[in-house]
């Protein structure tokens, strides 16, 4: 069956959308996209995904209609009907000229698509990711690198590397050799209890997840600090984890195929992912 798609205020099957060929995002990587999560018809966290679009949009010149694409998110999950649902929004300035000209754009392109979402197994999440080091590095001062940038060319690069090195991620330095962020996922560590995380001004998207990974640590007693992370700490971590809307909270017990800790879960990454399973289904009970 063919998925349904939302795009610019209509419901349409996803083979009849069609964008301009001089739309800016596909002609220059003019966008921001977000990824959202739904259980059972239900989305977590819909609104924090909304205002961190909204928020990248006005510093590009996007303009958004939010109550408008809020329920255009909803009524495309609930069209499609997936048990569990993985959301794409995608948004751009427009279609405009050939000339590089952001004024030439009238109208932003609004896109939602929604596909099955097949969760890893939980052996997966017993055993956990593996990364390896990027030779791409992240530029600290480009006002890009804390969006979502619709351009993913690097993190798609850096996410192949990784595959055909048998990894399953891939994490980015920055330009002063700071640990920033996976190619799809926020990086956390521990160490001596501590939970540790780049600081958002290293240069990474401040995720959604994060924010309630957070919350968690303050709720469950957890000390957790935003620092500037080497990678000799991730590699002499006690253990790290991962996080992103779709993988939740994933154990990362490996760096270019070095154990991380004892190259299992360990109890305070448990601890935090059993936490944010409850989160979701206290905040989904209450929709």
């Amino acid at each position: 069956m063919d998925p349904v798609a939302y795009l610019n205020g209509s419901l349409i099957p996803t083979s009849q959308a069609r964008v301009p060929v001089l739309d800016y995002g596909f002609l220059f990587g003019y966008g921001l996209y977000e990824t959202i999560r739904a259980y059972e018809g239900k989305l977590f966290r819909l609104d924090a995904h909304l205002e961190r679009l909204e928020g990248s949009a006005q510093k590009i010149g996007i303009r958004l209609d939010l109550p408008a694409l809020r329920q255009g998110v909803l009524d495309t999950v609930r069209a499609n009907g997936f048990s569990d649902t993985r959301v794409r929004i995608t948004v751009s300035i427009g279609e405009g000229t050939m000339t590089h000209s952001v004024a030439s754009c009238q109208t932003p392109t609004v896109l939602v698509l929604a596909g099955e979402y097949h969760p890893f197994t939980q052996d997966k999440y017993e055993h956990g990711f593996s990364v390896t080091v990027s030779p791409i590095r992240r530029n600290s001062r480009s006002p890009v690198t804390f969006m979502k940038s619709a351009n993913s060319m690097e993190n798609m690069l850096a996410r192949q590397q990784a595959r055909e090195s048998g990894a399953d991620e891939s994490l980015f330095l920055n330009d002063r050799n700071c640990i920033t962020e996976a190619s799809g996922s926020n990086v956390f560590l521990v160490e001596d209890s501590i939970v540790k995380t780049p600081r958002l001004k290293n240069g990474i998207l401040p995720g959604v997840t994060r924010a309630a990974v957070f919350e968690l640590t303050d709720q469950t007693g957890l000390e957790i600090k935003e620092s500037d992370l080497r990678l000799g700490q991730l590699r002499a971590a006690d253990e790290a984890f991962l996080s992103n809307s779709l993988i939740e909270v994933m154990p990362l017990t490996a760096v270019d195929r070095r154990a991380i800790g004892s190259g299992g879960v360990g109890p305070i990454t448990r601890r935090i992912m059993n936490a944010y399973r409850g989160l979701v289904v206290s905040e989904l009970r209450a929709q």
